[in-house]
């Protein structure tokens, strides 16, 4: 199966994250979004033109990164749980806690960071909504993290996959120093392997494309 990504997408992150911890391998397909050329080939395969996006061999399609993890605990239920498949209202919590991180914490920070960059027009109104979900979600998990390691308590989670890629760039436009909690988490999930896997791809190409606005 393909996976169709971008290397500086959060939702690209968040569905490789899923793929590392569950162990299933994939063939990664990078798409170029800066490309008009790149962008309209993909085009023909996912008219929405957004990742990630994942291609089974036998042709089924699965769009969204989370309908992708969802897909993936369905079809490999012997690899580590990233919704829980037992307790009362756990997997209910983990859904909840994904939809608050893709809503109210990464789109945010995007709006933030292609505003900050130059690729969004400014807009302060947009701008102070973002800043504002963005420090709901901090102040939200700020007090769920005093007691447990991950968002969902002590396992890790689709949630964290959700939450985790966006901090990297929450940093550079919404800095967390003001909430110990999330900075430990922060700091947790830089240890993780599957995201050390992710941000040694990203990391490097998001510098060099900074180093170049910088000279431009």
């Amino acid at each position: 199966m393909k996976l169709y990504y971008s290397p500086l997408s959060t939702f690209s992150h968040k569905a490789m994250l899923a793929f590392h911890e569950k162990g299933v391998a994939f063939t990664p397909e990078l798409v170029d979004l800066g490309s008009q050329d790149a962008r309209a080939a993909y085009e023909k395969i996912n008219p929405t033109g957004k990742v990630p996006f994942l291609l089974m061999d036998n042709g089924w399609h699965v769009p969204e990164s989370t309908s992708i993890i969802e897909y993936l605990e369905e079809e490999f239920p012997n690899t580590p749980r990233l919704i829980p498949a037992t307790g009362a209202g756990t997997a209910r919590q983990v859904r909840f806690m994904d939809r608050m991180a893709d809503l109210y914490f990464n789109e945010p920070i995007i709006e933030l960071l292609l505003q900050r960059i130059g690729l969004r027009a400014q807009d302060s109104a947009r701008a102070d909504r973002a800043r504002n979900y963005v420090q709901m979600a901090y102040g939200f998990w700020n007090t769920r993290l005093a007691t447990q390691p991950w968002l969902c308590g002590s396992a890790f989670t689709m949630a964290d996959c959700a939450a985790i890629p966006a901090l990297f760039y929450a940093q550079i436009v919404a800095p967390f120093a003001g909430h110990p909690n999330v900075a430990a988490y922060w700091q947790r999930a830089q240890e993780r392997p599957s995201y050390k896997r992710i941000r040694a791809e990203f990391e490097p190409i998001w510098n060099a494309r900074m180093a170049q606005q910088r000279v431009a």
